[in-house]
Formats: C-alpha cells, sequence, structure tokens
C-alpha cells in the first residue's frame, strides 16, 4: 500500500490509473477542440446554418449532461473499470457514425451518441483517479490530469485544422477509432476494479435528473432560432425545472442511497465548485466556438493556420495546469481560482480592444497567454476542491455532478454567445463578424469575472488522509 505521508511519489499501480484517466478526458477534450476548428468547413460543405453548427457542438454536451449522473451511478454499481470500458467502445462507435454522416441531422444525432458515452468515461475517470490518490497526493495528481487534458486543448485546434485542410472533415472522428481500441485493452490489463460500498441504482432519481436536463438543455439551444419567448421554450425551461425540483425532492426522500445525496452539500465547498464549474466552462467552450471562425472568416486563415492561431492560448493550458496543481496545496484553491478567473477576463477583454482596432496577430499573443494561463490555473484548483469535499465512496457521484455543470455551463455558454453574436454581427462581411466577435468576447468576461466572484467564497476544509476509507475504495 502507498504511504500517504508522501505525496511526491506515484507507485506504478497509480501511474497506470492516472495515464488511462487522462486517456479518457484527453480524447473526449480533443473530439471537442477539433469540431471547433471544423465548423467553417462544415458551414460551406454541408450548407450548415447557425443553428445547426450549433448543434453539432451542442448535442454532444446534451447527452453528456444529461447522462452523467447516471454514468457515475452505473459505475459505482456494476464496477468502474467495466463501465468505464463500455463508455470508450460507445465512443468509438458514435465516433464511426460521425465520420460517415451525410448531413447535419445525422451527424448531431451522432454526435449525441458520442456524448453518452463520454458520460460513462468521464465521471468515472474522475472517480479512478480520486480513488488511487490519498487527499496528500490528489491535488498535484489532478495538476497531471490537468495537464494531460490540457495537451488535447493544445493539439485539438491545430490536429484539427490540419486533418480538415489535409485530409477531410470526417477524419477528425476517424482518428478516435484507434485510440478508443488500444484503451480498452489497457484498461482490462492495468486498472484495478472498484465500485462504491453499497452502489444503489436510483433509476426513478435517474430519468427524472435526465428529461429535467433534457429540457432545460433543449430550451436554451432552441431559444435563439423561435424567441425566448416562445412555447416551445417556456414550456421546455418551465418544465426541465419543475422535473428538476422533482428530482431534488426524490433526494431528499431517499437519502443515503439517492444518486446526488443531500449529504453532499453539508460542506458549501462543493456548491461554490460546480457553480465556479459552471462560469468556467461557458466562458471557455463560448469563446472556442467562434475563434477559430474568426481567424478563418476575418483574416482569411487556412483551418491549419486558425488551430496554429490558437497555440498562445491553449499552450499555456499544458504548461500551466500542472504547475496549479501542485500549488493547490501551499496557497489553497481560493486564490487560484480568483486570481486564474480574473486574468482570463482581463484577457478577453484585451482581444476585445484588439480586434475593435483591427490590430495585427503578433498583438494577440500575450492576452491570448494571459487568458490561456488564468483558466489553467483555475482548473485543477475547482476539481480538487470538489473532490476534497467529499468521503471517497462519494467520489463518483461528486465527479458526475462536476462534469454534469460543466457540461451544462458550456451548453449555456454557447447558447448566450450565439444569441449575443446573432443580435450584434452576422457573416455577410468581415466587419459584420468582428463586431459580433467584440461582444462574444465581453461577454466571456462576464462570464469569468462571476466565476471569480463565486470563487471569492471557497473556503476548502483540510485535506484529510482516511486510510482505511481509500483502501476500501481501491480494494
Amino acid at each position: 500500500m502507498q504511504d500517504i505521508n508522501q505525496p511526491t511519489g506515484f507507485t506504478p499501480a497509480q501511474r497506470w490509473v492516472l495515464g488511462l484517466a487522462a486517456a479518457g478526458s484527453f480524447m473526449a477534450v480533443l473530439d471537442a477542440m477539433v469540431v471547433t476548428t471544423a465548423l467553417d468547413t462544415l458551414r460551406h460543405d454541408l450548407a450548415a446554418s447557425m443553428e445547426a453548427l450549433e448543434w453539432t457542438v451542442n448535442a454532444y454536451s446534451l447527452s453528456f449532461a444529461a447522462l452523467l449522473m447516471t454514468g457515475a451511478a452505473l459505475g459505482d454499481r456494476f464496477g468502474r473499470r467495466r463501465m468505464y470500458v463500455v463508455g470508450l467502445l460507445l465512443f468509438a462507435l458514435a465516433s464511426v457514425a460521425c465520420a460517415v454522416a451525410p448531413g447535419t441531422g445525422w451527424l448531431s444525432a451522432a454526435r449525441a451518441m458520442q456524448g453518452l458515452g463520454a458520460a460513462l468515461v468521464m465521471p468515472i475517470s474522475m472517480a479512478l483517479l480520486g480513488a488511487a490518490f490519498p487527499p496528500a497526493q490528489r491535488a498535484r495528481a489532478l495538476g497531471l490530469f490537468a495537464g494531460i487534458t490540457g495537451l488535447a486543448v493544445l493539439a485539438g485546434p491545430l490536429i484539427g485544422g490540419a486533418i480538415v485542410q489535409g485530409l477531410a472533415w470526417q477524419w477528425i472522428f476517424w482518428i478516435n477509432l484507434p485510440v478508443a481500441l488500444g484503451m480498452v485493452w489497457l484498461t482490462l490489463a492495468k486498472a484495478p476494479e472498484g465500485k462504491a460500498a453499497s452502489a444503489p441504482l436510483d433509476i426513478f432519481g435517474a430519468l427524472l435528473m435526465t428529461v429535467s436536463l433534457l429540457g432545460l438543455v433543449w430550451g436554451l439551444v432552441r431559444g435563439n432560432r423561435d424567441g425566448w419567448g416562445s412555447a416551445e421554450v417556456l414550456v421546455s425551461l418551465g418544465g426541465g425545472a419543475v422535473l428538476g425540483a422533482l428530482f431534488v425532492a426524490s433526494q431528499r426522500l431517499r437519502a443515503w442511497d439517492a444518486m446526488v445525496p443531500p449529504r453532499l452539500f453539508r460542506s458549501p465547498v462543493l456548491a461554490v465548485g460546480l457553480a465556479v464549474s459552471f462560469l468556467l466552462t461557458a466562458s471557455l467552450l463560448g469563446t472556442l466556438f467562434f475563434m477559430a471562425q474568426f481567424f478563418q472568416v476575418v483574416w482569411h486563415l487556412s483551418p491549419l493556420a486558425a488551430g496554429a492561431g490558437m497555440l498562445p492560448w491553449t499552450a499555456t493550458l499544458f504548461l500551466v495546469a500542472p504547475v496549479a496543481g501542485a500549488m493547490v496545496k501551499r496557497v489553497g484553491e481560493k486564490a487560484l481560482v480568483v486570481a486564474g478567473l480574473g486574468l482570463q477576463a482581463v484577457g478577453m477583454v484585451w482581444l476585445a480592444a484588439l480586434v475593435r482596432g483591427d490590430a495585427g496577430y503578433w498583438m494577440w499573443v500575450l492576452p491570448l497567454a494571459a487568458a490561456g494561463g488564468g483558466i489553467s490555473m483555475a482548473m485543477p484548483a475547482v476539481q480538487s476542491a470538489v473532490l476534497g469535499a467529499v468521503e471517497p465512496p462519494d467520489m463518483g457521484k461528486a465527479a458526475g455532478l462536476f462534469n454534469t455543470l460543466r457540461q451544462l455551463g458550456g451548453v449555456f455558454g454557447v447558447a448566450l454567445v450565439v444569441a449575443v453574436f446573432t443580435r450584434v454581427g452576422g457573416y455577410a462581411s468581415p466587419q459584420q463578424f468582428g463586431a459580433g466577435f467584440t461582444a462574444v468576447l465581453m461577454v466571456t468576461a462576464a462570464l469569468s469575472l462571476a466565476g471569480a466572484a463565486v470563487g471569492w467564497r471557497l473556503k476548502p476544509r483540510a485535506a484529510q488522509g482516511n486510510t482505511a476509507a481509500i483502501q476500501g475504495v481501491k480494494s
């Protein structure tokens, strides 16, 4: 057994768990990132409307967010390694369906299927990580996890641009197949099985939560086309809210064996961490949706050049996140979250001023790096706060909640910036697109500042090394 008083030394078994968990996150994030550089190509090749482009991003996020908690519960009930493999296989199959899609309708449906696979992979990867590393090591492991995930953010736009320009957009999905199949083999060979002690499956709660989130996300996405006062949008949002309230009530009735037990929220750290993750992801994905398009529509860059143009922003995610993870224990989650999201907001406002002033690309490098570095500081800190707020048997549920709020944040961010862009800008001319993108950057800056304000309330508890609990989960 690993000595929890030696936080810097990982055992071989821990390294395998870290590598496999990070690889699952890497694959899911890479898929989202390569799609961002293909949006302008999809707009031309498939004659896609703004709504269709939004669905290529949000169909994935919709099914992902709606089924994350179910995925975490299935992992706890039937075994985390087993369900991790099922998620990888489903993701691979859905990627093939995306690659052969003849139109935007098929592509959106296949992207929704990808979200189902990711809904198993993402929460279980964090649960595997939380169970394998005791509190004294967890912050450093999460920093490395975020750094490897950041490598997907770094490589994604560049890989996506190179594939779209050199081959075809379909190949951004074909690349998932060998990666997922290789991970299946390694997971079966190297990852330990693990599940929660009782691991109940709250089917009624899962249905309520799924339908509630589907209603909320559908309303957010359709609001831009049909109008926020339309009957469809109001019924969708209202129904989702009512079902969400029923879900909360059902969890209080089930108490200990609920999908989201009320005991999880005895510490205010969890609620604050979830709110921060929602706002952080809303800002990040809202910006990503239009960044590569700006380079291609306004500056007329190729997909490859557009992906390369984002490197000063994305590269910092790989470089800063591991350092920030190592700093959590010394400076605390609050300082990194507040400073990081504040720096992200400064970078977005700076970029908005440059767009308005029609500045050359070399002037973009520093604000892009500042924004990327800021969000890289906040990511591992908020992950550490969320996992540190619960006991080891509840880490699967906490990871599911964390990733659910992240995906909902992404859907909200994309829906919000599309609404703003549609009102202020458009594709008719580079000037019109630039005006819309300037407004988008100001909105994402405001989301980052809101996240920093919420993060100011973060008061994480001291790490506790409950050896018995950790051993029980790992076994």
